[in-house]
Parts: C-alpha cells; structure tokens; sequence
C-alpha cells in the first residue's frame, strides 16, 4: 500500500471469516506476534485480513513468519473476534475524511476535468456512497472511475473500506442490477 509500507492485505477464502474491523481476539499464532512485537494491528475485512508491522519491522524480513501464522489461524475461525464499542463510528468518521481528501484531490480533479463531479453522501460501516454528477451522471466509464480511481486510492488509505456506491444508481459497482426492493434482478 503506497504511503504505508506497514500494511499488507491478505485476501482470504470467501466465508472463512465474518465480521469486519479491528480485532479484540485472534487465534494463538498471531497472539504471539502481536505479543513479540512483529505486528501491530491485525484488522478483519470481510474478505481479507490487514497486518499492521510493529515498529522497526519489514516484510522482507518478517513476511514468511506472518503468511504461516496467518495460515495456521485460519484453521481456528472461531478464534477471531471482533472488536466492540464505538470503533466502527469512529472507523467511519475517519474514513468520512479521508473520502473527502480523495475527492478534493486528485480523483475530484479527474472527474472535473471531464465534466462531471462526484459528490461525497455518507460513509456508514466501511460503504462510502457517492452521487456522480454532470458528465459523470450516466457514463459508461463512471464505474472505472469509481473502481480504479475512487475505491483503490481510499482503500490504500484506508483499509478498512468495504465498497464504494454511486447513490444514484440502480446499478451496483459489481454490476448487478437491482430493483426498487433491492433484490437482484
């Protein structure tokens, strides 16, 4: 992750885990290397898990450690428990910022230099929702934008989102179509 060269995001099997967020537990592997210093946080994110490093440490020289840690955890799904408490507001608070920044720099310039605007609406549980305007609105390269631009550069700084959508949409990110009940159609 550019910027961040402590983090790394595992992706995992879909349903091995539930839940998204910092950790309050984790099976005894990774005990140990939050004990020992080699990580710092470990975070759940639906189908991924992001490592923090500790201090001083590097994935060349850590990363073979943490990958069979991380594997033998696995075997233990009930072993991960999420954290409890106001973490997911202030998660979504901070995030809040970081989707603004994102949206007055350079994803915001892209999209004005084409015409069009992409308005921030809300974050709530890891979801940022925007609204795509002017030439934005309709587009059929709206979704590459939100995609590549938007959700990679949040999700560098900010690992903890769980998916961009465009409010006025029916249409989600991953092209499903829905109706008005939001079942897929």
């Amino acid at each position: 992750m550019p910027g961040r060269c402590d983090l790394l995001r595992w992706i995992i099997p879909a349903g091995v885990l539930t839940g998204s967020g910092p950790l309050a537990e984790v099976p005894a592997p990774l005990v140990a290397l939050l004990t020992d210093g080699t990580l710092a946080q470990i975070t759940l994110e639906g189908e991924a898990v992001v490592t923090r490093l500790g201090s001083g440490r590097t994935w060349p020289e850590e990363g073979a450690r943490v990958r069979t840690a991380l594997h033998a955890a696995l075997d233990d799904p009930a072993g991960w428990i999420t954290g409890t408490g106001t973490a997911s507001h202030d998660d979504d608070a901070e995030l809040f910022g970081v989707a603004q920044e994102v949206l007055a720099g350079e994803v915001g310039e892209f999209a004005r230099s084409h015409g069009g605007s992409i308005d921030l609406v809300e974050v709530r549980d890891g979801v940022v929702t925007v609204r795509l305007g002017g030439a934005c609105h309709g587009c059929p390269a709206s979704w590459f934008t939100l995609h590549q631009r938007l959700e990679r550069r949040l999700r560098r700084r900010h690992p903890g989102l769980r998916e961009v959508r465009n409010a006025a949409s029916p249409v989600s990110l991953f092209g499903r179509l829905y109706d008005s009940r939001g079942a897929s159609a």
